[in-house]
């Protein structure tokens, strides 16, 4: 089950020095005109997914050239486990066809060049921030209106609001002996005799 603490940004970049610069300069602009903004940074991409799994985020930011996996393979597996969130791509160089990778395949809202002008990073983020919430209003709007006609009961209108602002809160995992299984990768299940 996922939390949705405060809004966040999600930052990925495997170089240490850009990810902290990229920080420092979002929280210094974040500060003051929205307060409580939670920015989360990552050098690797399969710890940056992890936690996309607990908590969600409003905006990913992720490089695009990357050691372990891509900026385009990152988003697009960020894509299906928190489809609403939006996501931006940062690189220093220009490849279109990867650009092009980043549209089609990780639906990616806005590319941003390495490196940054600072004007054009809020700018990028507030339109992205935009853009979600007229898909979240979109979305509620449609569950209404499919409800009003009867295709969509009450309960279901209930749990596509809850899944879509707490992705993942309407599954459970179930064990073999009926238990509540609170990780995918079955580490409750080996853990599950040293509380009984």
């Amino acid at each position: 089950m996922m939390t949705h603490e405060q809004p966040g940004l999600l930052l990925v970049d495997d170089e240490p020095l850009v990810l902290r610069a990229l920080e420092r300069q979002l929280r210094g602009i974040l500060r003051t005109p929205r307060p409580g903004y939670r920015i989360e940074a990552y050098t690797r991409p399969a710890e940056a997914l992890q936690r996309a799994r607990e908590t969600v985020f409003d905006v990913v930011i992720s490089d695009y050239r990357m050691p372990e996996m891509n900026g385009v393979a990152f988003l697009r597996a960020f894509r299906a486990i928190q489809p609403v969130a939006a996501r931006l791509i940062l690189s220093g160089q220009a490849d279109l066809g990867g650009l092009a990778d980043a549209v089609n395949e990780a639906g990616i809202m806005r590319y941003l060049s390495k490196p940054w002008d600072e004007a054009e990073l809020v700018f990028a983020i507030e339109n992205a921030l935009k853009e979600r919430r007229l898909l979240l209003e979109n979305q509620r709007l449609a569950d209404e209106l499919r409800a009003s006609r009867s295709q969509l009961s009450l309960q279901e209108a209930e749990l596509r609001r809850l899944e879509r602002e707490s992705p993942g809160i309407t599954q459970v995992n179930w064990g073999p002996d009926g238990e509540v299984l609170l990780d995918p990768d079955g580490e409750t299940e080996r853990k599950r005799g040293q509380w009984e």
